[in-house]
């Protein structure tokens, strides 16, 4: 079965400049100081590729706040295996989808957690989480890297959960697409 939450359209050609990675589960072991490094590469490598009119600084700096976002959480939540990660950009569309595994308890939890996201105004959910933060420094997952992508960035965000194509939990797919400007 899969299920879907949000936007997991992906809307560039085979004609935009692609680049995909996989980050092997093994031998390294996963951790978040490899999120930085691949997320400032890969916002290199496509603020080159960036067509005139778009600024490569601002293309750069955005791609790698977006795709860091992601691939914390990927690697944060991960239920074993690697972690593939695709990305395109076409004309002022830059899109990624992050694939991982996640264990079943994992996915119903932020399944529910997306139900709510989705359901509210990004910017005002954002500022609610902000003042729950301040009140509850020990707070912990509260989305706010997501609700700021979507607030402050314009990003448009979708999730993909399909049980039957891994032997043991949830393959999530996180898709997310930015207008460079």
């Amino acid at each position: 079965m899969v299920e879907d939450f949000g936007e997991t359209a992906a809307r560039n050609s085979n004609e935009a400049t692609r680049f995909c990675m996989t980050l092997m589960a093994e031998p390294l072991e996963l951790s978040w100081h490899h999120c930085g490094a691949t997320s400032d590469f890969i916002g290199e490598y496509f603020s080159r590729a960036c067509p005139k009119g778009i600024d490569a600084n601002d293309a750069r700096h955005s791609i790698s706040y977006m795709l860091n976002e992601i691939l914390e959480n990927a690697i944060k939540f991960r239920h074993g295996g690697n972690i593939e990660i695709r990305s395109s950009l076409e004309a002022d569309t830059f899109e990624i989808q992050i694939r991982n595994r996640i264990d079943p308890e994992t996915a119903r939890k932020f399944q529910g957690h997306l139900k709510s996201l989705l359901e509210r105004e990004p910017g005002e959910l954002l500022l609610e989480r902000i003042e729950e933060n301040a009140l509850d420094p020990d707070s912990t997952g509260s989305g706010l890297g997501l609700l700021t992508l979507m607030s402050d960035y314009g990003a448009r965000l979708g999730w993909s959960f399909a049980s039957e194509r891994v032997s043991e939990g949830v393959e999530l797919t996180t898709f997310a697409s930015l207008r460079l400007s």
